[in-house]
């Protein structure tokens, strides 16, 4: 009987994997690939959705497409057994299934990671998921919207400030390009215009982007509070409601919208799957198998693989360490079915870190070289372009960002897409009176 390789999650790790397995791998070796969505998320580009800048399509790969030979299987991991060889999985239609497997890959990534704020759970939005960047879009339109149409100069205050909570990339990066996007909507909105809006970033660190250089990250404080975003540093967030944001200096911000980016987590369906655990991360050796089995492997997110470049630390969860782990996943992989040399230990040192600003600028930190700018965007954007899965994908992304360069942003809010209303939701009542003596009204609007 053929070996079978099983991949949980396909993320940048588990796509990348399955990926080299089907050009290495006999065609009669089966992989399947277990994945809650039939797409990976190029997660760099998420800003640039958010904002409208890009196609939210246009930031995801099919894996039906870009997989030919993989088995997708579209579920949720809910345990494991790794005595058994079995992977529990709970499948899109419904049914609990055991996959044994020759061979498991654990590439289930990370969750946004919450603090134990009052009201935060309740009230704020993530910014780690397609439909999370989607939505922050969809907020900010209603509510400009709802601030344009009330007359309630209190309640229209709540509705034009915003918050968003973590200093990192994705919080930088995420609040310059939604600020930059309502400020170039906001000449559609003159009552909101005449009142004026709020953006803060709040972070309890004394400084923002600790992962760079102190120049990179001072040139970007000094960017964001020219444009004019607030930058609050050794500031928490104490308490969220619906219409409030308190803060440990003491001031309540009114706001109804709250975005909190500060950190992420591995998923915590590793603890579920019966294997060692360090911090919540998968322990791994330096080949990326798990420590104890020998027919178990983690990567990305989810797995503290020994970094390099830092002896004594693990990998960092970044795109560019999953990728790389992937690719040499798939020859460890072959290599323990036989079908390559010998298993390799991971090496690999990150090439550089990009940071997108918006309005053509960016920090770079490019292998200890700094860079900022324009310079550091156009990089930023060459990088993106070369890395995305796909012809197709790269040709997207160029019309995409051709078109926001000549042609102003789109305020439409598309918060129903998804999620329509019922048939009968679609009656207005003097509809249904008449359906409910005759018909005929019903009849003629269907006509027509």
């Amino acid at each position: 009987m053929p070996q079978h390789v099983v991949i949980a999650g396909g993320g940048f790790g588990g796509y990348y994997t399955a990926r080299t397995l089907e050009r290495i791998l006999p065609a009669e070796v089966p992989v399947t690939l277990v994945s809650d969505v039939n797409y990976m998320l190029y997660t760099p580009l998420l800003p640039g959705a958010a904002a409208g800048t890009l196609e939210p399509r246009h930031v995801v790969v099919p894996l039906r497409e870009r997989l030919k030979h993989t088995e997708l299987r579209l579920g949720w991991v809910t345990g494991g057994d790794p005595s058994r060889r079995a992977l529990r999985v709970e499948l899109a239609a419904g049914e609990s299934v055991d996959f044994d497997y020759d061979q498991l890959v654990v590439a289930l990534g990370s969750v946004s990671r919450a603090a134990p704020i009052p009201g935060l759970g309740d009230h704020a939005i993530g910014f780690k998921t397609i439909s999370e960047a989607i939505s922050l879009r969809n907020r900010l339109v209603r509510h400009l919207e709802a601030a344009e149409a009330t007359d309630d100069v209190d309640l229209r205050r709540q509705y034009l400030n915003f918050v968003f909570v973590g200093g990192g990339y994705a919080g930088l990066e995420g609040a310059a390009e939604l600020y930059d996007f309502a400020t170039d909507v906001l000449i559609h909105y003159p009552r909101c215009r005449q009142t004026g809006m709020r953006w803060v970033l709040v972070d309890a660190a004394p400084r923002i982007m600790p992962e760079i250089q102190p120049e990179l990250a001072g040139f970007t404080l000094r960017l964001l509070r020219r444009r004019g975003l607030e930058v609050m540093l050794e500031t928490q967030v104490t308490r969220v409601t619906d219409a409030a944001v308190e803060l440990s200096t003491g001031e309540t911000i009114p706001c109804r919208t709250v975005c909190w980016t500060a950190g992420v987590k591995a998923s915590p369906v590793a603890e579920r799957l019966g294997l060692p655990l360090d911090r919540g991360r998968i322990v791994c050796d330096e080949t990326m198998r798990v420590s104890g089995y020998e027919n178990v492997w983690a990567l990305g997110d989810i797995a503290a693989i020994p970094d390099p470049a830092r002896p004594g630390e693990a990998c960092p969860p970044t795109a560019q360490h999953a990728i790389r782990q992937g690719k040499l996943m798939a020859h460890n992989v072959a290599a323990a079915l036989g079908h390559r040399p010998e298993i390799q230990p991971f090496r690999f040192k990150t090439l550089g870190a990009f940071a997108d600003l918006g309005r053509q600028n960016a920090v770079a930190n490019l292998m200890g070289a700094r860079v900022r700018g324009f310079p550091a965007w156009a990089i930023a954007r060459f990088y993106h372009l070369a890395w995305i899965p796909g012809f197709k994908s790269k040709v997207r992304l160029i019309a995409d960002w051709t078109m926001d360069f000549w042609f102003p942003r789109d305020v439409a809010e598309l918060g129903q897409l998804g999620h329509p209303p019922r048939l009968a939701e679609h009656v207005v009542p003097s509809q249904l009176r008449q359906h409910e003596s005759g018909g005929a009204a019903v009849a003629d609007s269907s006509a027509a």
